[in-house]
C-alpha cells in the first residue's frame, strides 16, 4: 500500500467541511476490520483509509498546521500502514471496569505476542509486537499494542485463492478463537495484499 504523504492530506479548513461524510466512510469500512476475540479483546486491522483518518484526526485535534509536526505525524503512523506482504492491527485490551482493568492487565502481560492467524490448515503466524516501543512493564501490560503479522508468499496465494482465515490468542490468561472470520471481513483483508 502506498504511503501516505503530505500533500495527500486535507488542509485543517477542507477536512473540516469533509469530516462528516469521510468519519462516515471510515466507520463503514471498518465495520469489515474490527475484530472482537472473546470478550475483551479488540483488533483493528488497519490500513491506508483508517491511518489516513487517524492522521487527520490527530491534526484536527491539535490544530496542527505546522510543516514539521505534519511530518512528525505523518512519520508515527505511516508504520501503521500494511506494505502488501502483510497485516497491521491495533489490539485494545477493554475492561470497563477500572479494577478489572487493573487486575487483568497485570495478568495479561506477554499477550499481544500470543495473538495469532492461522491461514488454512498452513502454521499460525504469531504477531511482531510493538516495534516502536516497549509497552510492558515488570508489573502489567498496556491496554493498546501494535501489532504486524508477516506472511508468507504461499499465505497470501492461498487467501487470495479462498483459504479459510482463523484468529486467535492463546496467553495463559486468556484464549479464544475464532475458526474462521467473517467472508465480508475476510475479503477485506485479502484486498490488503498484493497478487
Amino acid at each position: 500500500m502506498p504511503q501516505i504523504t503530505r500533500d495527500s492530506l486535507m488542509t485543517l479548513e477542507a477536512y473540516a467541511k469533509a469530516r462528516p461524510q469521510f468519519r462516515a466512510r471510515v466507520m463503514a469500512h471498518k465495520k469489515n476490520r474490527m475484530l472482537e476475540l472473546g470478550g475483551h479483546l479488540s483488533l483493528v486491522f488497519e490500513d491506508e483509509l483508517t491511518i489516513r483518518y487517524q492522521i487527520q484526526e490527530m491534526l484536527r485535534a491539535e490544530r496542527m498546521y505546522e510543516e514539521a509536526g505534519i511530518q512528525d505525524e505523518l512519520h508515527a503512523y505511516n508504520p501503521l500502514v500494511p506494505d502488501g506482504a502483510n497485516w497491521k492491527v491495533t489490539l485494545m485490551i477493554e475492561y470497563p471496569d477500572v479494577e478489572d482493568r487493573r487486575r487483568m492487565l497485570a495478568r495479561l502481560i506477554g499477550i499481544e505476542d500470543r495473538v495469532w492467524v492461522q491461514v488454512g490448515g498452513q502454521p499460525r503466524v504469531y504477531a511482531i509486537a510493538d516495534e516502536d516501543l516497549e509497552r510492558d512493564t515488570a508489573e502489567k501490560t498496556s491496554a493498546v499494542h501494535f501489532l504486524r503479522f508477516e506472511l508468507e508468499p504461499a499465505m497470501v496465494d492461498a487467501l487470495k485463492k479462498g483459504a479459510q482465515l482463523a484468529v486467535g490468542v492463546d496467553h495463559p490468561e486468556y484464549s479464544h478463537t475464532i475458526g474462521a472470520v467473517d467472508p465480508a471481513m475476510r475479503a477485506s483483508l485479502v484486498n490488503d495484499l498484493a497478487s
